[in-house]
């Protein structure tokens, strides 16, 4: 065990060639079409949000030294929409008001439509005494000009995107998305829809990590490039890396990089480039390879080999390649911070190798566990909200508090 990177050291390394490699095109792309990209300069604010001070409320607006008493009676002197701007408030008037419309110059308080009655002879009953500035959004108290709202590296979700929108950006500059490279590795293996489920031959299964893998690649908002399955040969390998390696920014398979005969990823990467690291004490996972395979123009493509067991390839790639894709990004690589939950299982013969167990919140607040925790077992990662992030040899006993790290953040 002592041979086998940590997950940690692992990552280290991934991380740091990725950002070796990082991507330097860019490209400009509407803020509609911008989720999930990442930022390739600050947005930075023209203008105050809000421009001016407005109203939170449907309601009056008035000033509060004229209301010193629930029931005071002011006449209505106007009416503001959102979207257009009233007259100064003359002194005890009140104005009728709606929600996000700018608040007239000499009001310093809104009361809400529910704590006032409308009269005859346009007048209005205030049922409440204000407070002065109360449901008042003072202008630039979210973001004031000349802020940074979104800095370089972010990778925009919806609601970044709502805050470019917020302050006028309706382009951004991002990076280009990585190019991936992705194939399988193994003579088993079958396309769905290729072969009936009743004619199956004995010895195959169907290919589920060319399926997950392009989605999780997609999610990530790669650009993929499926080459397929190729087949248990050197020859075939090695042709596969170079084709691979031409214009795409990371090639990443599924299968081959254990210790059998007919697992050829490695020395294939090796003769067609470098292995850095080969082996990772986690479970499942343990047989994770990186490296870089050369291009004829002596630059490199980087290359991460996955475990061929569906859930391996699924915990690995959340684990480890959608780090390096945020990284090659120049995004923030960390994995997310694992969440204090309770364990409401026994887990009596945990494995020397940083374990990492599918689980699900259950209505009590606490963890349920997969029954079956086997790297086959592709059930158990549909039916997970959670990974367990469990140390090497630490048992568990229903009620400790335990490391879950969401599938959420991880993807």
């Amino acid at each position: 065990m002592s041979s086998l990177l940590t997950l940690d050291e692992a990552l280290a390394r991934l991380i740091a060639g990725a950002a070796a490699a990082r991507i330097g095109e860019t490209e400009t792309v509407s803020t509609f079409d911008a989720l999930g990209r990442v930022l390739a300069q600050d947005v930075i604010s023209l203008i105050d949000v809000p421009p001016q001070d407005n109203t939170s409320m449907d309601g009056y607006a008035v000033r509060a030294a004229d209301v010193r008493e629930a029931g005071t009676l002011l006449p209505l002197s106007q009416r503001i929409a959102a979207g257009h701007v009233g007259a100064p408030l003359a002194a005890g008037t009140a104005a009728r008001i709606f929600t996000g419309a700018q608040v007239p110059a000499g009001a310093d308080a809104i009361v809400m439509q529910e704590q006032c009655a409308a009269v005859a002879d346009n007048a209005v009953r205030i049922d409440a005494v204000p407070q002065a500035g109360q449901w008042i959004r003072r202008r630039g108290e979210d973001v004031l000009a000349g802020a940074t709202v979104l800095a370089r590296g972010t990778r925009l979700t919806p609601q970044a995107q709502g805050l470019a929108a917020t302050v006028g950006a309706g382009e951004l500059h991002v990076v280009r998305r990585p190019r991936v490279a992705l194939f399988s590795t193994g003579d088993e293996l079958v396309m769905p829809g290729s072969v009936a489920p009743q004619d199956l031959p004995v010895g195959a299964i169907y290919n589920s990590n060319r399926y997950t893998l392009r989605g999780l690649l997609q999610a990530a908002g790669c650009e993929v490039t499926d080459l397929g399955i190729v087949p248990d040969r050197l020859d075939a390998t090695r042709q596969a890396l170079r084709a691979a390696a031409r214009r795409n920014d990371l090639i990443l398979t599924s299968g081959g990089v254990s210790v059998g005969e007919e697992d050829h990823i490695r020395p294939a990467v090796s003769a067609e480039g470098r292995v850095e690291l080969w082996q990772v004490a986690i479970k499942p996972g343990k047989p994770l390879a990186f490296g870089a395979v050369r291009r004829d123009d002596a630059t490199e493509a980087l290359f991460i080999g996955l475990p061929g067991n569906p859930v391996s390839s699924f915990v690995t790639f959340v684990l480890a390649v959608a780090p390096l894709l945020r990284a090659l990004q120049g995004a923030d690589a960390a994995l997310p911070p694992a969440l204090p939950m309770r364990a409401d299982f026994d887990w009596p013969r945990p494995d020397k190798r940083r374990e990492f167990l599918r689980v699900r919140c259950n209505a009590q607040g606490g963890l349920d566990l997969f029954a079956n925790q086997s790297s086959g077992v592709l059930t158990s990662a549909v039916w997970a909200d959670g990974l367990l992030d469990n140390p090497p040899l630490q048992p568990i006993v229903r009620g400790d508090i335990v490391r879950c790290l969401p599938l959420s953040s991880l993807l």
